[in-house]
């Protein structure tokens, strides 16, 4: 072989960016799927009170500056749409609408981002002519907040 030809098996990907998942995201796949177990197992005996219960274990991991805002989310989002049921989603607290996520809460630590997110799915009743947004970007938590997102909360479980 000449020096400008090289054997197929003599290259590596070590020198590529990787394009599949981060290491992150796959950690929430591995979160998703143990939710996805403990679901199955808990099957028809599963209450409100047991997603509660996760849900507040995980708030509770967090680290203090995204704790405080997901105990406040989480009891602004009880409040404003008691119907919606608290479960864990890739490992980070949701709320669900008739079993599908509603509403989610990502803590900045979760990605490694600058700020934690609301996030809201698209079965959120949020549709607001062509263009609307569907996540909210969150460094803390003012009364005015506060009051926008329990709105928010309110209209997207809705039924209009």
């Amino acid at each position: 072989m000449t020096d400008t030809q090289k054997s197929a098996s003599g290259t590596t990907t070590k020198n590529k960016a990787s394009v599949g998942f981060t290491d992150d995201e796959r950690a929430a796949m591995k979160e998703h799927a143990k939710e996805l177990k403990t679901a199955a197992r808990r099957g028809s005996r599963a209450s409100k009170a047991d997603g509660e219960s996760d849900v507040l274990a995980k708030i509770a991991e967090m680290p203090e500056a995204d704790r405080t805002m997901a105990e406040r989310l989480h009891a602004i989002i009880k409040a404003s749409a008691p119907s919606l049921a608290p479960k864990l989603w890739y490992g980070m607290p949701a709320y669900a609408k008739d079993g599908k996520v509603l509403c989610f809460f990502q803590s900045s630590e979760k990605f490694k981002s600058r700020y934690a997110t609301l996030g809201f799915n698209d079965i959120a009743n949020l549709d607001d002519g062509t263009v609307w947004p569907t996540a909210f970007a969150l460094t803390k938590l003012t009364a005015a907040d506060e009051a926008m997102i329990s709105e928010l909360v309110r209209k997207a479980a809705s039924s209009d």
